[in-house]
């Protein structure tokens, strides 16, 4: 997408006499959009309506030039939906398209739709107008994912399995909180969403090429019609910003990293060694050659669509790191960057909600490997700190002693005899079993955000009330 005051242009007779003769081959190529910049049809034709409603409003348009424009697009619009419209190279992007169309339907009253703007506040708000909404969709894929997750966690508040740092057996918590866990993390990033809508809700049609415009025209009407909140403040910064682009993508790629770290454990879990879930044939693949393969390729995916998407936003950020104000060529290559992160962004939320819908949770499993690796360890100092009145360091140096003892002796915490804990300390007594298990372990976490199934359900109910 160009700016009309300093391209080069090919034979197009849109440009008149400027230009005698046209670009070669390789010119046409690099310059042409219209490959990728067609999926703003919608978008263009929108703003151009609005543009045009407004040009009558305030009398630069007669009101019969705006009825034949409206009407003109609208019959655009339908056959570019209906698949009946031929878009040309040669006419670069979707703007010259959609303008040369007009030409032929409407004839010289075409010509007046582009009074008081450039195509480089055109494809602002075209580009725009497509993140806005995109970021609508993914805000509305992001709360059904944690409705999925909080219907998990109501399932499986109760259900014990264990809790890890650095992928080895820390503490038992209950599914139903790991599952609060991704919550809490699309929360912000939904949260994230929202904001970026908020800061993007301004619109730039008026800014022209730069300067705004000598025309007087009304762009607190056209930012109304468009459902914009405000026009933007600064002509300049209005055809130069992209930023709108690149929060889009940040915000892709936090919540792209989100949804791989879902996807890695869900491959970890379903592994014969783990068996914490089993996903249906919906999200597996087999092998070609090994016929007891079930392949969790659907979670492999989504990790490794993070990588497109942060791809996309580091793109970007070089396209636009060393450019002057206002508006340079080179942002035409913003767009590809973010539809190509927008479609894999949506695949990978809709294919995580589907498998977390979809797993079927092995409870008892979860259940036996909660209690390895002594992870009830932490339960037995807190008991030594509130019963036996030791520091808590002295407590840790003592559970490290018993830990020990029970590693040489192949048997848990809760198996070892009085005999053998009484040794290590004598303070201890028989109502140290009440604590060693699982179960009394998670229950016990009821501060604030802990892991106890009380608390987990205390947090669902938050979560449903503002879901």
């Amino acid at each position: 997408m160009a700016d009309d005051t300093t391209d080069t242009k090919s034979s197009n007779q849109m440009w008149g006499g400027r230009f005698a003769s046209g670009p070669d081959a390789i010119m046409e190529e690099i310059n042409a959009s219209i490959g990728f910049d067609k999926k703003l049809f919608a978008q263009d034709i929108r703003g151009s309506i609005a543009h045009a409603t407004m040009l009558a409003h305030q009398g630069i348009i007669s009101a019969d030039d705006k009825d034949k424009i409206v009407h003109g697009l609208n019959t655009i619009l339908s056959e570019i939906e209906s698949g009946n419209f031929e878009f040309s190279r040669q006419l670069e992007d979707i703007h010259m398209n959609v303008e040369a169309r007009l030409a032929t339907l409407i004839g010289p009253a075409a010509g007046r739709l582009h009074t008081a703007r450039s195509r480089n506040d055109q494809v602002a708000l075209d580009f725009r107008l497509w993140v806005k909404e995109e970021l609508e969709k993914t805000e509305r894929m992001l709360t059904g994912l944690i409705a999925a997750f909080l219907d998990r966690a109501e399932e499986h508040a109760e259900s014990v399995m264990p809790g890890f740092t650095h992928l080895q057996t820390a503490q038992p918590v209950t599914f139903g909180h790991h599952c609060m866990a991704y919550v809490e993390m699309f929360g912000r990033d939904r949260s994230r969403v929202r904001h970026a809508i908020e800061h993007l809700d301004e619109s730039p049609i008026g800014a022209a090429a730069l300067a705004g415009t000598g025309y007087p025209i009304d762009r607190h009407m056209t930012a109304r019609a468009l459902g914009f909140r405000e026009p933007t403040r600064n002509s300049i910064d209005t055809v130069s910003d992209r930023d709108f682009a690149i929060e889009f993508l940040s915000i892709a790629a936090i919540a792209g990293m989100h949804l791989s770290r879902l996807a890695e454990e869900i491959v970890i879990w379903s592994t014969p060694q783990f068996g914490f879930v089993r996903l249906s044939d919906a999200f597996s693949t087999g092998s070609s050659i090994m016929p007891q393969k079930k392949n969790p390729d659907a979670a492999e995916l989504v990790r490794a669509k993070t990588g497109r998407i942060n791809g996309s936003l580091v793109a970007l950020l070089t396209i636009m790191k060393g450019l002057p104000l206002a508006y340079s060529k080179d942002m035409q290559e913003d767009k590809e960057q973010v539809f190509d992160a927008a479609e894999s962004l949506e695949l990978a939320i809709a294919a995580m909600t589907g498998m977390v819908r979809d797993m079927t949770v092995n409870t008892a499993r979860m259940k036996a490997a909660a209690g390895s690796g002594y992870s009830t360890a932490t339960d037995l100092a807190d008991w030594l700190v509130r019963e036996a009145g030791l520091p808590f360091r002295d407590a840790h140096h003592v559970t490290g002693r018993a830990v020990a003892l029970a590693e040489s002796k192949g048997c848990d915490l809760a198996e070892l005899p009085l005999s053998d804990l009484q040794a290590i300390h004598a303070d201890i007594t028989d109502k140290v079993y009440d604590v060693l298990t699982v179960e009394a372990s998670v229950a016990s976490r009821k501060s604030f955000g802990g892991t106890a199934p009380s608390e987990v359900r205390r947090q669902i109910a938050f979560w449903r009330a503002r879901n």
